[in-house]
């Protein structure tokens, strides 16, 4: 019998930015800027820790290359094809032979057996994609926990990140050790 969960949940509609006292005498010197070496890949990311989703519309290649600019991530939308990639690598160089900014934008992959297939194939065409967001509906499952490891055996160097509900983080965190993008930004990976 499924349980009911009756505590009290937050969405982002409950994110409140409350200002607090400080020495700074203007907006303009604030430094959103941070530093993470995430603990499985080694990798040490420096930049403003946010993320424009996957989504069809906001993981594109122009935003890529406008946020870029900003030192912020845009997860790639998984449905681009090898060819879309190699196309945007050929005609946009500056993104793809020199690392930032190019390397901050994850490839997007599902947890089907194509989705790893075409992930493979991008991440060996452009090895200087350093790191894999994994885009699931279901990331509470068993079945994705098992595919995490599976991405993590074959990409030990790649930073892994994927946005899953509060009850998916410890199975994750224990076995393959994800960047979990959140209210923390935890470097996890």
């Amino acid at each position: 019998m499924p349980r009911v969960d009756a505590d009290l949940k937050l969405d982002f509609k409950d994110v409140l930015f409350r200002p607090k006292r400080s020495s700074l005498k203007s907006r303009s010197e604030v430094d959103l800027a941070r530093t993470f070496t995430f603990r499985n890949s080694k990798q040490t990311y420096h930049g403003i820790p946010i993320i424009a989703a996957n989504m069809d519309t906001t993981g594109t290649f122009e935003m890529a290359r406008v946020l870029s600019k900003h030192t912020l991530f845009t997860a790639m939308q998984k449905h681009y094809s090898l060819d879309e990639w190699k196309t945007f690598a050929v005609n946009h160089p500056e993104y793809t032979l020199s690392c930032p900014p190019w390397c901050e934008h994850p490839a997007s992959s599902g947890s089907g057996k194509a989705d790893l297939e075409r992930l493979c194939e991008i991440l060996e065409a452009i090895p200087d994609i350093k790191y894999i967001c994994l885009d699931v509906a279901n990331g509470y499952s068993e079945y994705f926990v098992e595919f995490v490891k599976t991405v993590r055996d074959k990409f030990p160097k790649h930073t892994i990140m994927e946005i899953v509900c509060h009850s998916s983080l410890e199975p994750l965190i224990v076995t393959i050790a994800l960047f979990i993008p959140g209210s923390n930004m935890s470097p996890l990976s």
